[in-house]
């Protein structure tokens, strides 16, 4: 009987632990469903955080200090090129406007004439004037020519020049670019009253030499007119081009003329073949620059007039032509008229060059 007392005790044991256990088992749910409940409210608020806010509410001040920033830039960069600006519509905008509103209008007679000239409204007339006139139009034959002659010299010196100062062989680069570049820094008015001593016969040693060697050639003359001031310009222009080659000749990179050299070529092959092609920009620039130039020749033509038995007339070059009409005949109208249309065909011909230049550039491989 006692041990059935002990089985009976043993299995009431087991009970209550078996008991205990589904309390365990049951502590255990209602923990798994806090779990539950809390990972739950995570996901609400994670989604309340992901909840877009209201327009305007996000970045505020970021958007602010960017705005600022920009502004200050803005600021900056238009205090830097107000000046510029000023200056070029002073010196540039306001002479160009002007020109084009004086060349509308011309001064007339009124009745007799006792009341002296007045200006009245002529429209394009003093374009019709200009362009009708065979003096005006002489004169770009006169440029057409001096650009034939002068535009070959000049460029093709100016790079010969230059590639000889950039070659290995050469010995004080300093020396020579200082001696070719210092007739440009010589005004061109010093630089024509000069060459005209140079150029008359009765003072220049350079003429008492070329007769004594049997030579002769009057500097003055209708056929030696234009060589005497081809020969001027590329005195003064000259260096100066020479500088602009030869800076970007030292701008190439050794390694591809080292490698041009390795692969067999001479100096001749490395100069046409390498070194002009890597230059083009700085060639298409002067070449633009000297067509431009070559349209403003006036002031060695102008002194060269000023010489005794002088082929050169007051309106060989239309610049001479527009100047004659203003200080001359007071026919400002006529001049400004005269002036714009040089300015017209400049513009043609620089937009013509760029573009011939540009085609052929895209043409290359």
């Amino acid at each position: 009987m006692s041990t059935v007392g002990r089985d009976r005790s043993t299995v009431g044991r087991d009970r209550s632990t078996v008991g205990r256990g589904r309390s365990t088992v049951g502590r255990g749910r209602s923990t798994l469903a806090r779990d539950r409940s809390t990972v739950g409210r995570g996901r609400s608020t994670l989604a309340r955080g992901r909840t877009p806010k209201a327009p305007g509410s996000q970045g505020r001040p970021s958007k602010i200090l960017s705005s600022r920033t920009r502004t200050r830039t803005r600021l900056a960069a238009g205090t830097l090129l107000a000046p510029f600006f000023a200056l070029f519509t002073v010196a540039m905008i306001v002479p160009v406007g002007y020109a084009l509103w004086l060349s509308l209008f011309t001064e007339k007679q009124s009745g007799l004439g006792f009341d002296g000239p007045r200006t009245v409204f002529d429209g394009l007339g003093n374009y019709a004037t200009a362009l009708g006139d065979q003096a005006f139009r002489d004169g770009f034959r006169v440029l057409l020519g001096y650009c034939a002659l002068y535009l070959p010299l000049m460029i093709g010196g100016a790079i010969v020049l230059a590639l000889l100062l950039d070659t290995a062989l050469a010995r004080a680069r300093r020396f020579f670019q200082l001696a070719l570049f210092l007739p440009h820094a010589i005004p061109g008015l010093i630089a024509a009253l000069i060459w005209i001593y140079l150029y008359t016969p009765q003072l220049s040693p350079v003429v008492a030499a070329m007769e004594a060697g049997g030579v002769g050639f009057d500097f003055f003359s209708s056929a030696g007119t234009l060589p005497s001031i081809v020969n001027i310009a590329l005195w003064q222009w000259l260096g100066y081009n020479v500088v602009i080659f030869y800076a970007a000749l030292q701008a190439v990179d050794r390694s591809l003329l080292e490698a041009a050299t390795v692969d067999g070529a001479g100096n001749w092959r490395i100069a046409f073949s390498v070194k002009l092609p890597l230059i083009r920009s700085s060639l298409v620039m002067v070449v633009l620059f000297t067509v431009i130039g070559s349209l403003q020749l006036f002031t060695e033509p102008l002194i060269l007039s000023r010489g005794s038995g002088s082929a050169v007339t007051s309106t060989w070059t239309p610049n001479m032509y527009a100047y004659g009409a203003a200080f001359e005949r007071n026919d400002y109208g006529l001049a400004a008229a005269a002036s714009v249309l040089i300015a017209l065909v400049a513009a043609a011909l620089s937009f013509v060059v760029t573009r011939f230049t540009n085609r052929r550039k895209e043409a290359r491989p």
